[in-house]
């Protein structure tokens, strides 16, 4: 039998106008602002009348260190929400946008896949509402205010060797990781070095997806340091007076974007910082305005638990009031193979030893979620090769961790593949049995809050930083930044900062290259090893292979 790719599941999609979506939240059609037929925002004077309410139970989806075998945390994301609607539970579900960049280098889309997708998945994964494009320009705006501000005059006395703010461009383009800018003489401004992050580096992006609202972005977005004096005095994007034009640029896109999975029920799709270098989640305005509209709400954390589910619940869970009942951590018998020191080419042979070796990653993920109070039901995201015996070895060793583990179908099946998922984790979800806390109090120094990360989720035996970077951490104490949380810039692929070492290594450190301040969105990050803020292209860029065909459809996005 053939089986359909995730691209032709998605156009046979029996999808219901977005209006009527709106209808089952209780969202009238003056509170939708439709873009085209199957997707909307929501207005903000909605959100604003439902804060009363009481809220919803939040479950979180993460999973092991992402490999090359696959592990679908985002279809299972979607498969649980369609599970949930299927057996009675008012459910939404709540992820990220996706960037360009990844989409035409390696990653593909983020849309679920399968019988488990979130449509339309073309758009979604393209330019979808605009929001991308807004958070670009606000941020490109602020960049063209610095330079224009120091052309006439500079009378904030900016030292242009200390000008902090980087710009950013929605692509994979290493080439403009450091860049020389204002060459060709004096109508052209002051040379000087300057460089590009990806737009979900920004911190543009960082703070419309933990502000509340817009005036709480606006005064987020002035916050933000932008450069320094001579004398290391912060010069904030609000003494440029940027903040209130940026916060126009970014009017719509601050408001929420309804969609709908292919089993008609409803889903946020909001916001999208990087995991490995931002804090991973969608938007705090999406995911608490979803637990007012439902009784269950299923959000993802990005790539593996030790970055993304680590900075929801340090970060996102402490800056919104929220936290989660349960915690799904997905895997697949595929990545235990690899884990297990098994090459892709050969994962379709049974191999139960390679299996058991290969759940020591779980395991530490496990222990690492729960340190947060929080009960872990591990989702077996399955794959047609499967063998029954990989399938109990799996579940045998999540036993052993405490925990249990629950095959779920939805990729093949839909919603009917992952009621067992569903009817248990809405159990534990209602049973109050959660008593979470974030892994570090807010009075810890930073560097000690980076050694805690470190220690408790890398388990690596120390974080190496130099002076340099010691002293601007103490500096930034100083000046009040001490009860910041922390995110840590690092490899998706391995515990450690070295991709290539799977499983759960022990006995390494984490070298922490440079930290930046955050102060608009309220975090410092900490770059490790060799991450990099710009991604490059793969030797073969997925770009590659997208094309429209005769019909006018796009091919190869997927």
């Amino acid at each position: 039998m053939t089986v359909k790719t995730d691209i032709e599941i998605a156009r046979a999609a029996n999808k219901r106008p977005i209006l009527e979506i709106g209808e089952k939240l209780g969202i009238g059609a003056d509170d939708l602002l439709p873009y085209g037929h199957d997707k909307a925002k929501v207005s903000q004077a909605f959100i604003n009348g439902i804060e009363a309410r009481k809220s919803g139970k939040l479950i979180l989806v993460t999973a092991i260190n992402p490999t090359p075998a696959g592990e679908g945390k985002t279809t299972t994301t979607v498969g649980l929400g369609d599970g949930l609607n299927a057996i009675g539970k008012k459910a939404m579900i709540c992820i990220r946008e996706a960037s360009l960049g990844p989409n035409f280098g390696m990653k593909g889309g983020a849309a679920g896949g399968g019988y488990a997708q979130i449509v339309p998945m073309e758009e979604m994964n393209l330019h979808f509402t605009g929001d991308f494009h807004a958070i670009t320009s606000a941020h490109s705006l602020l960049s063209a205010m610095i330079d224009n501000h120091i052309y006439w005059g500079n009378t904030l006395e900016i030292d242009i060797r200390r000008v902090v703010w980087r710009r950013v461009v929605d692509m994979n383009d290493r080439a403009l990781r450091q860049i020389t800018a204002s060459l060709g003489g004096v109508s052209n401004g002051f040379p000087s070095e300057a460089g590009f992050d990806i737009t979900v580096a920004s911190e543009v992006m960082a703070c419309l997806c933990l502000a509340s609202d817009l005036k709480d972005l606006e005064k987020r977005l002035g916050d933000m340091i932008v450069a320094y004096t001579r004398d290391r005095k912060p010069i904030y994007a609000r003494d440029i007076k940027a903040d209130g034009a940026m916060t126009v640029l970014l009017k719509d896109a601050m408001q929420p974007n309804l969609v709908q999975t292919l089993e008609n029920n409803p889903a946020f799709v909001h916001g999208g910082p990087f995991a490995n270098i931002a804090h991973g989640c969608n938007s705090v305005i999406a995911t608490t305005t979803a637990l007012k509209l439902a009784d269950y709400v299923v959000t993802e954390a990005g790539f593996g638990a030790d970055l993304g589910a680590e900075k929801f619940m340090n970060i996102k869970c402490r800056k919104a009031g929220i936290a989660p009942d349960c915690v799904v951590l997905v895997a697949t018998v595929r990545a235990m193979k690899m884990n297990g020191g098994i090459a892709k080419a050969d994962l379709a042979a049974e191999n139960v030893d390679a299996v058991k070796a290969g759940c020591a990653n779980l395991g530490r993920h496990i222990g690492n979620v729960k340190s947060f109070g929080v009960p872990v039901v591990v989702a077996i995201n399955h794959f047609t090769g499967d063998s029954d015996a990989e399938v109990q070895a799996v579940s045998d060793y999540v036993a052993s961790q405490g925990s249990e583990a629950i095959v779920s179908k939805h990729w093949a099946d839909g919603s009917k593949g992952s009621e067992a998922l569903a009817r248990r984790v809405a159990e534990i979800a209602d049973a109050g049995v959660a008593n979470f806390a974030p892994l570090y109090p807010d009075e810890m120094p930073l560097f000690q809050k980076m050694e805690t990360i470190a220690k408790r989720i890398y388990h690596a035996d120390e974080v190496l930083a130099d002076k340099k970077i010691r002293d601007q951490l103490k500096a930034w104490e100083e000046q009040g930044y001490g009860h910041l949380p922390v995110c840590m810039a690092k490899t998706q692929y391995s515990f450690s900062t070295d991709p290539n070492l799977r499983g759960a290594p022990t006995g390494h450190s984490v070298p922490v290259r440079e930290v930046r301040l955050s102060a608009g969105a309220g975090f410092v990050v900490a770059v490790c090893g060799d991450i990099m803020t710009m991604p490059g292209l793969p030797r073969v860029p997925s770009a590659e292979n997208i094309r429209l065909n005769d019909a006018g459809e796009v091919e190869g996005l997927f």
